[in-house]
């Protein structure tokens, strides 16, 4: 139902080295080329992040070198640990090799670095409880798998424009949400709910015991979606444009829909197939 987005990532310009025509890097060689965002999207140095999550900082993943075995690396892990306990900050902790966190700086960040978020973060619980207590009809997206910054950004705005009560994904296997999220979205991620979870079948499972249909689109689906009555508390679901819906995410869900196709072009852009999907349910309840 989707395709892959074809604008390629932007890379960070490598340091020139002067080659021949019958030169080529090293075959086992990994490539840990990144985007490296702003330092002011960064906090590095383990003592600099221990004093931001002291402080309430909200953190969108954290890069932490496997090997780190210092007493003051000691001291994070067991602060994020805590946390994690808490509830706070499940999944945002990546383990990597120190040549990935080498990529993003050349100062001494001591085996970590964390990115800040723009944004903060709210409890799936609260919004879903708060929407039924005001007497609203909750409308809810979820986005399995969706990486693209511009997509995400992009499906954000027009949940905002939708009246959406929540924009959900998952704290892995989801886009960063960072200045360029924020800037694509036209700053609908500074209004727009925003909920991270460490476990989206146990996000889906909890909207449906909540009585919220979970509605997936897929490509594989038969009924149409037109055909779905969005008039009733809805969590729509949109899976990656290249692997769709994760199989046991989508054995969660209520109710399999497609958008029909009738040119040539086998599918959309995911960003717009979320709003075909949205402006349905806003047709449906506005009728």
């Amino acid at each position: 139902m989707f395709y892959k987005s074809s604008v390629p990532s932007p890379r960070e310009e490598r340091p020139f080295r002067e080659r021949t025509a019958h030169t080529r890097p090293a075959a086992s060689r990994k490539n840990y080329e990144v985007h490296r965002p702003k330092e002011s999207e960064m906090i590095f140095g383990i003592r600099a992040v221990l004093e931001a999550l002291d402080a309430g900082k909200t953190v969108d993943k954290i890069l932490l070198r496997r090997d780190m075995s210092s007493s003051l690396g000691r001291e994070l892990i067991d602060k994020l640990a805590a946390l994690s306990q808490e509830g706070v900050g499940d999944g945002i902790i990546q383990r990597v090799p120190v040549e990935k966190l080498n990529q993003y700086t050349d100062k001494n960040h001591q085996g970590v670095i964390a990115f800040l978020s723009p944004v903060e973060f709210h409890s799936l619980d609260e919004v879903v409880r708060s929407a039924f207590e005001r007497g609203e009809t909750p409308l809810l997206m979820v986005l399995d798998g969706i990486t693209d910054v511009r997509n995400f950004g992009a499906i954000a705005r027009t949940c905002s424009c939708a009246g959406v009560h929540a924009l959900v994904i998952g704290s892995k296997g989801s886009a960063s949400v960072n200045g360029d999220a924020v800037k694509t979205s036209a700053g609908a991620l500074h209004s727009l709910p925003l909920c991270k979870v460490d476990n989206l079948q146990n996000a889906l499972q909890y909207l449906r015991d909540s009585g919220v249909q979970v509605v997936a689109a897929t490509e594989h689906a038969v009924k149409n979606y037109t055909q779905t009555d969005f008039s009733q508390p809805t969590a729509i679901v949109m899976g990656s444009e290249d692997k769709g819906i994760y199989p046991d995410n989508l054995r969660l869900c209520s109710e399999q829909v497609r958008i029909p196709m009738a040119g040539t072009i086998e599918s959309l852009n995911v960003s717009v197939a979320a709003g075909v999907m949205l402006y349905e349910a806003v047709r449906q309840r506005n009728l």
